[in-house]
């Protein structure tokens, strides 16, 4: 079975280039079947390989070579996958969610024109993701990582008619391509000392070249680090996020929820004994998952784009995943990135539906009283809300329960302000139900959406709540973490606190009984609101530091300065050609002069230095 692993990200590939070649040709029917089929043979074949992995009762990793591609003095990566159960819990979560995303999308971009162009991106992105996860070095892994950043920017700009779609696409593409310069600087680090880029000999020989703290394993994990902050939109590479909503709805569930964003954890956990060798490295990552999870979602508390509020929610998430990579809770880390692709998938899909029925209409405050005209996105907004709360049996409970208080034993810091995050979460989790499902209807919807929709909404409602008593198999990837030590104290608090965020909703938003407008409305309140609401002045900052200096810079050389330097060389040129041109004269007594006169002075040079 295992020999089938190169299926896996081949089918949607091979999707891809059918999709590409029919330049849309294809009926809508064909081109469903190929682009949700193709995903959905990945998804069984996963499910095969798992089955047989987890019923074998070995832990052995498994690599399968499938050609080779560059051998040149000893460097030769290869065109090879390497399985294991972080690759497999990767895999189970890259399909079984894409899957469920692509069959939504059927339905949900039917009367789209560019139909079959969308499905071949998706194809694409989701075999550049399967790509990365499977790479056994780091070279065909960035080939994926690279995959997935085109892949970004095709479908956040598919419908690129609209010049605001082509500009968050190039954002995403430019401030990705950031942090994957860090890390491509950091895979040259590692290859200059370690003399290979096969992650698992790699990893070794970190750890024989190498003592726990030493300078150039720190820079090494720190440069993989600024490539893992640009793809998992982390501080300060995530304001591409929030923009990337200008894609259609199922591209922002696949971005967010099962392939890109995840790109970055999976990166930091993949090389986690590197990190082990720089504490340094791996405090940063923990304080910079920290202040993302804050400043998100302080952020989406003051948005009031559907879908603006859901990507702040998965910057914030993502946050929470960094601080257990950083504070060595690496199974709790992978454990929060399964369970938050089965909520925030299932929160985005219910969005989409909600914006299906309303004509496409994004503004929460423009919706209102749809849970009984829209029962399926009603209850799935509320399942998944209920998750990434991490309100108790759920199965954000598990995960992020499990971080917190990981994060307590590290620092009691940590604890508080991950704890902190976790409150703010709850509330504007269910202030966005509220304020959609309650109320008086401000926009009378059309129909529900049909089953193509509803059906993974209805699947992703029991993974959101049953996804936690799933074990991710990871045991024997991650050393084994250290018994806590926190009391029964902490052990009640930290749940207790989301509970209390999602009252304090309540009494807000749905039973306003609690009126803060006058705190809201005062000088201090109204100039916070706004600063939150500009994603603490990120994208203000970045444009004055950053894009207009760059933008003068380019005005000024309009008359391209720069080149006039290169086209006066050229002009001399042009002129000396010019002048030779009159010694061509056909005639030929004249080449027998001129190459008589040119050896007599050869020799009197010749001559002359003798």
């Amino acid at each position: 079975m295992y020999d089938l692993i190169w299926v896996i990200p081949l089918a949607p590939l091979v999707s891809f280039v059918i999709l590409f070649a029919t330049q849309g040709n294809l009926g809508k029917t064909q081109v469903a079947y190929l682009g949700v089929g193709s995903v959905g043979l990945s998804a069984l074949i996963v499910v095969a390989i798992a089955y047989s992995w987890l019923n074998s009762g070995s832990s052995e990793p498994y690599t399968y070579a499938v050609t080779s591609w560059i051998n040149v003095a000893g460097f030769n990566p290869g065109i090879s996958f390497y399985l294991d159960g972080l690759a497999l819990t990767m895999m189970l979560v890259i399909t079984g969610v894409g899957f469920l995303i692509h069959l939504y999308a059927s339905l949900f971009m039917e009367e789209d024109g560019d139909y079959s162009r969308f499905f071949a991106y998706m194809n694409l992105f989701v075999s550049a993701m399967l790509i990365l996860v499977l790479a056994d070095n780091m070279l065909l892994l960035y080939v994926g990582w690279e995959g997935v950043g085109l892949c970004s920017y095709l479908l956040v700009g598919f419908w690129y008619e609209d010049p605001a779609n082509g500009a968050a696409a190039r954002k995403a593409f430019i401030v990705t391509r950031i942090g994957d310069t860090a890390m491509a600087l950091g895979l040259f680090l590692l290859f200059m000392h370690l003399g290979t880029l096969h992650i698992q000999p790699m990893m070794q020989a970190a750890k024989q070249t190498w003592a726990t703290g030493d300078t150039i394993p720190t820079i090494a994990a720190l440069l993989l680090l600024g490539g893992a902050v640009g793809k998992s939109a982390q501080l300060p590479l995530q304001t591409w996020l929030p923009d990337a909503m200008a894609g259609p709805t199922p591209v922002s569930a696949l971005i967010h929820a099962a392939t890109m964003v995840t790109a970055g954890v999976y990166l930091i956990a993949r090389t986690h004994e590197l990190y082990l060798l720089a504490p340094l490295a791996q405090s940063t990552v923990a304080v910079v998952g920290l202040a993302t999870l804050l400043i998100a979602a302080f952020t989406a508390l003051t948005q009031t784009d559907i879908k603006r509020i859901l990507a702040y929610s998965t910057i914030s998430q993502i946050g929470y995943m960094f601080l257990a990579l950083g504070v060595g809770a690496w199974a709790s880390g992978i454990f929060h990135l399964m369970t938050h692709a089965f909520f925030k998938a299932l929160l985005f899909l219910a969005a989409g539906a909600v914006i299906y029925s309303l004509h496409h209409e994004h503004d929460i405050f423009k919706m209102g009283g749809l849970r009984t005209k829209l029962p399926v996105a009603f209850w799935s907004f509320l399942i998944g809300s209920a998750a990434l709360t991490a309100l108790p049996l759920t199965s954000g409970f598990f995960s992020k329960d499990e971080i917190l208080l990981a994060a307590f034993d590290v620092n009691p810091w940590l604890w508080a302000g991950g704890l902190l995050g976790a409150f703010l979460t709850s509330i504007y989790s269910f202030r966005l139900g509220f304020v959609v499902f309650f109320g008086q209807i401000n926009t009378e919807p059309s129909a529900p959406a049909g089953a193509r929709m509803a059906v993974p909404l209805i699947i992703l409602c029991g993974l959101s709540i049953i996804g936690g008593w799933f074990h991710v198999p990871v045991d024997a990837v991650f050393p084994t973490i250290v018994d806590s030590h926190h009391d029964q104290t902490i052990a009640i608090i930290t749940p207790l606190v989301p509970i209390l965020g999602v009252l304090l909703a309540y009494l807000l938003f749905l039973r306003k009984s609690l009126d803060l407008s006058t705190l809201l409305e005062s000088l201090v309140g109204v100039q916070l609101r706004k600063f939150f609401f500009s994603h603490w002045g990120m994208d203000w900052a970045y444009d004055k530091i950053f894009v207009v200096p760059y933008t003068r810079i380019a005005r000024m050389n309009q008359a391209d300065v720069v080149d006039m330097a290169y086209e006066g060389i050229a002009n001399i040129t042009s002129i000396f050609h010019y002048l030779t041109s009159f010694t061509q004269t056909g005639q030929l007594r004249w080449y027998a002069f001129t190459m008589v006169g040119g050896l007599i002075f050869i020799l009197a040079i010749i001559v002359g230095i003798i």
